[in-house]
């Protein structure tokens, strides 16, 4: 659905729709010298969200680097 990422481009968050059932968010990190790309530092299983809003805002208050 969305992928938020930070200034360095180095951490992203993706807000992820499971079906038509529900959304959960997963925080992810890529370091430039290694050619493997993004690596979740989260499960994009963990808490299940009714909207795409309330995915964003829960991963808000779990991601420090969001709202800086």
């Amino acid at each position: 659905m969305a992928s938020l990422e930070d200034d360095t481009g180095d951490r992203c968050v993706d807000i992820i729709k499971h079906g038509d059932t529900h959304f959960t968010f997963a925080e992810c990190r890529r370091d430039p010298e290694d050619s493997h790309g993004w690596r979740r530092l989260s499960a994009a299983d963990g808490p299940a969200f009714t909207t795409e809003f309330a995915a964003y805002s829960a991963a808000l208050k779990a991601v420090p680097w969001l709202i800086e």
